[in-house]
C-alpha cells in the first residue's frame, strides 16, 4: 500500500491488515520499540481545522520515532494560490511523507502522484478514511467481529463520513442503513457502484430497528457553514435519541466521530450514556493512524 487516499481503493485484505496492525499499536502504546519512522519528517498540511486528527497524527508520528511538521494553509504558499502540483514537487524533495486535510479529493490524489511521498488523506469533502478505519476497529474491540453487523448512519448521508461507510460496508460485507433527508442522501449511482447490502431511507426509526451500531456526524460539515440555517431545518428529526436506541433493541453501540452538538444530531442524554464508546472511538484514531503510518511502503 503506497498511500491511504480513500476506503474505495482498499480491498478487504488491506483493511483487515490495517485493523490487525491497529490492535498491535494499541498494545504497544507509547514510544514504539523499533521506531519505524526514525529519521523521518512528515508534513501535516491542514486546510481545515482539527482537534483529534491533528493531535493523533502529531503524537503518533512522534511515538513512531518521526517528527511532524504542521503546516496550516495560511502558513505556506498554498494559502496564496500556489498550485498543489508545485507544492507537491517541492515537498517531495524535503520530507518523507505527508498527511493532508483539505477540501478537494483531487488535491490529495494529485499530491500523492507528483510528490512521490507516502500520502494519507486525513479528510476531504469526499472521504474520511482514517475515521472509518478507526470506527471499524472500535466495533471489533467492543463486539469481537464485523460478521453479521448492521450499522445505521443517521444524518447527512452524502457527507465524507457516510461515503466512507458505504465503501467499508461494500468491501467487508456488513449491512449499512443510511437515514437521511431526501436532499442529503448519497447519489444512487454511488450506492449502485459500491454494491453490497446498503439501504438508503428517510425513515430514522425503520433504519434503526435491529441495528448493532447507531452512528451520526454533525449536520453542518466544514465548508458548509453558510447553509447552517437550512441544514438545521432539514435535519430536525435526524438524530440519535432514545427512540432510535429503543428501536435498535438490545444494547447498540452508539458512535459519534466528534465534535458533537448535543440536541442536534444526538441528544445529550444518549451522548453521555454512551460516552465511553465515543471517547474510546476518539482515542483509537491514534492507534489506527499509527498502523497506517507503519504499513505504507517506503520509497526505494
Amino acid at each position: 500500500m503506497k498511500h491511504l487516499l480513500n476506503i474505495e481503493s482498499l480491498d478487504a485484505a488491506q483493511i483487515d491488515g490495517i485493523l490487525a496492525r491497529t490492535a498491535e499499536m494499541k498494545r504497544l502504546r507509547g514510544p514504539h520499540p523499533d521506531a519505524p519512522l526514525a529519521g523521518e519528517c512528515w508534513a501535516l498540511m491542514f486546510s481545515k481545522s482539527s482537534t483529534r486528527t491533528r493531535i493523533s497524527f502529531e503524537v503518533g508520528i512522534r511515538e513512531l520515532g518521526g517528527q511532524p511538521v504542521f503546516l496550516a494553509a495560511n502558513d505556506i504558499q498554498l494559502g496564496r494560490g500556489e498550485p498543489i502540483s508545485d507544492t507537491a514537487r517541492v515537498m517531495g524533495r524535503m520530507v518523507q511523507g505527508a498527511v493532508i486535510r483539505t477540501y478537494a479529493q483531487g488535491d490529495v490524489e494529485q499530491f500523492a502522484a507528483l510528490s512521490g511521498l507516502r500520502t494519507i488523506n486525513a479528510l476531504t469533502d469526499l472521504e474520511h478514511p482514517c475515521q472509518i478505519l478507526s470506527d471499524l476497529f472500535t466495533i471489533i474491540e467492543k463486539r469481537g467481529s464485523l460478521d453479521g453487523l448492521t450499522v445505521t448512519f443517521i444524518g447527512d448521508g452524502d457527507c465524507n463520513v457516510a461515503r466512507s461507510w458505504i465503501w467499508a460496508a461494500a468491501k467487508l460485507g456488513f449491512a449499512l442503513r443510511i437515514a437521511a433527508p431526501a436532499k442529503f442522501q448519497p447519489p444512487a449511482e454511488l450506492v449502485r457502484r459500491a454494491g453490497g447490502d446498503i439501504v438508503v431511507t428517510t425513515d430514522v426509526l425503520g433504519a434503526s430497528t435491529g441495528a448493532d451500531v447507531l452512528y451520526t456526524d454533525v449536520w453542518v460539515s466544514m465548508g458548509k457553514e453558510d447553509e447552517t440555517a437550512f441544514r438545521n431545518a432539514q435535519f430536525g428529526g435526524y438524530q440519535i435519541n432514545q427512540a432510535a436506541v429503543d428501536a435498535a433493541g438490545g444494547s447498540p453501540l452508539v458512535m459519534h466521530c466528534l465534535p458533537a452538538y448535543r440536541g442536534k444530531e444526538i441528544t445529550a442524554d444518549v451522548f453521555e450514556g454512551n460516552a465511553q464508546t465515543i471517547f474510546d472511538q476518539a482515542e483509537n484514531r491514534l492507534h489506527t493512524q499509527k498502523a497506517v503510518l507503519t504499513l505504507l511502503e517506503k520509497r526505494g
